[in-house]
């Protein structure tokens, strides 16, 4: 699991600490960029400097550094405000206060963006035997994959190269001198077609309450669907011509994985950036949350990442295993983007750090981002828990069939938590649904400042959907929206589950201070069910009682 892991490490040395030209290196070429001369959604990319998690000058806090050791990443430059955490709230608590006070008026950086690769090329074509990259000044750079991540189930094959055959790419990676020659090893491949064509777009508002479902659940999910955008809403007609540079916020869901019997809930994500000149949105950042404390089998870290980086790495990427759709707020003012952003990178502090765990049912992908826009004041209606009463009686089912409180806990959890916070796509619907009737002044409740901010900055809302980039993968298709197609999908015997095994990641005792060594008290046996255990056992001893009474009546 580690190969790769050098591997990058010993590029990114090479390139970022020592660089490529100077004595012995030819210039590279023209159209081989810096990557950190592109955007970071929405900060400029030259206000940051290039680093990994070794580094000891970073005003990254410590934690975060632990997960990047041998990672490129982007750290802000000396003398920048960077996004801090409270020692007291937790999570949302802390996003509430800081919401509150005059340092959320601007926006602060992050203490890290996952980068990946320390160069970009934002224009290429493959040539014809597929050996080299073609640049617009004329240049042939010969290139190669990223090293596959042993536990990855799939990977870049004939398909892919297919798919990008003739399609102008952006590709993310590192150019390397290797025999006095330059090659350029490839991390992310983006095809540029992936942009949002606002000149083009007609009207198209979703029907009903089911608008939303009805979108990602049609082709079934649509990973063999083309690459499609949307105009759903518009403050006014023709504005398109002037989305370029604008501010957005962005919902994101990812579908379910065709190979894993795990993953069929989907993914959840926010981004958030400017429009580009032609609707590009590769450089906006995606707050990605994963859980920190196993390896994941596609090698992904929780962390703000650009958006090619999201959906195309070619390990890690989203859209190398799944569908995904997209609803994007074009804004007329970057305020409500920049509240978003400042309050999810306080979150990321608190979660490197270990003051907020993650955990599948309570702070998921979706809870966590939910969180964010909870604290800020946009309180997107709920809808409830899956099941209360399968709740209560879940928690004794598993904690018997599997000798555990602790699966006994689990259940329970996954079955009264807020399908809001739950299901990543219960989360997209629920906060796409609300955010058309804010827009279209029906939103059914006294709106909070923030609610009120929302609806005034908001210029049009578009649909995204990005297809699975073939591969050796199998193709995935819709998330579930509820428990019982989730149980559906999977196999009745929870044995013959598809699963990948993960080896543990662990977080060391060094680096757990404050709110981290001393986490809320949580126990195994919820109170509703110590409520309804003792009730039954109330109920069932007064019975007993009341039948002995009786037996004794009788006799007599």
């Amino acid at each position: 699991m580690t190969t790769w892991k050098a591997h990058s490490h010993a590029i990114a040395v090479l390139t970022v600490l020592t660089g490529l030209s100077g004595p012995g290196h030819a210039a590279p070429p023209a159209g081989v960029r810096d990557a950190l001369e592109a955007p970071l959604g929405l900060h400029p990319g030259r206000d940051f400097r290039l680093a990994d998690g070794k580094c000891v000058d970073c005003p990254t806090i410590p934690q975060a550094m632990f997960y990047f050791r041998d990672e490129v990443i982007a750290v802000p430059a000396p003398g920048l405000p960077v996004s801090g955490h409270s020692s007291v709230a937790r999570g949302k608590d802390d996003v509430r206060t800081w919401a509150a006070g005059a340092q959320a008026q601007a926006l602060a950086y992050p203490g890290l963006v996952w980068l990946g690769a320390p160069q970009l090329l934002p224009d290429a074509t493959f040539s014809a035997d597929g050996a080299s990259l073609r640049l617009p000044t004329g240049d042939v750079l010969p290139w190669r994959l990223t090293p596959k991540i042993a536990t990855n189930l799939s990977y870049f094959d004939a398909s892919s190269r297919a798919f990008f055959e003739g399609k102008p790419v952006r590709v993310r990676g590192t150019l390397e001198q290797v025999d006095g020659l330059q090659r350029y090893t490839a991390r992310t491949i983006w095809p540029n077609e992936f942009a949002i064509g606002a000149r083009a777009l007609a009207l198209e508002p979703l029907k009903g309450k089911d608008g939303l479902v009805d979108y990602v659940r049609a082709h079934d999910g649509g990973a063999k669907s083309a690459y499609s955008n949307r105009l759903v809403w518009q403050r006014q007609p023709g504005a398109a011509s002037q989305w370029e540079g604008k501010p957005v916020l962005a919902v994101m869901l990812n579908g379910a994985q065709g190979d894993d019997d795990e993953a069929y809930g989907g993914h959840f994500a926010i981004a958030t950036g400017t429009m580009g000149p032609r609707g590009e949105f590769a450089d906006w950042i995606v707050n990605n949350f994963y859980g920190l404390d196993a390896y994941g089998e596609k090698g992904i870290l929780a962390a703000p990442v650009p958006m090619d980086n999201y959906l195309a790495d070619l390990n890690s990427g989203q859209a190398y295993y799944r569908p995904s759709y997209m609803l994007v707020a074009v804004l007329n003012h970057p305020r409500t983007a920049q509240a978003y952003q400042g309050g999810v990178q306080r979150l990321y502090n608190q979660y490197y750090r270990h003051d907020i765990a993650y955990d599948g049912a309570l702070n998921n992908c979706a809870g966590l981002s939910m969180d964010v826009f909870d604290a800020l004041g946009w309180h997107i209606p709920g809808r409830g828990p899956t099941h209360a009463l399968m709740a209560l009686a879940g928690y004794p089912y598993k904690a018997i069939s599997k000798a555990s409180l602790k699966e006994g806990r689990k259940a329970y959890d996954y079955l009264s938590e807020e399908q809001t916070r739950l299901y990543p796509a219960v989360a997209f619907d629920a906060a796409g649904q609300d955010l058309l009737q804010l827009v279209s002044g029906t939103p059914g409740r006294t709106l909070t400042p923030f609610e009120q901010q929302l609806r005034s900055d908001v210029e049009a809302l578009i649909l995204v959907r990005i297809p699975q980039i073939p591969s050796s993968r199998a193709f995935g298709s819709a998330p579930v929206f509820s428990y019982g197609e989730y149980m559906s999908r999977t196999p009745p015997d929870p044995a013959d589950w598809k699963i990948v095994p993960v080896e543990p990641r662990p977080f060391p005792a060094a680096l757990r201070d404050g709110l981290a060594s001393n986490p809320p008290p949580r126990g195994l046996l919820p109170w509703p069910v110590a409520l309804a255990g003792g009730t039954l056992l109330a109920l069932l001893l007064g019975a007993g009682l009341y039948a002995r009474r009786l037996w004794k009546k009788r006799r007599r």
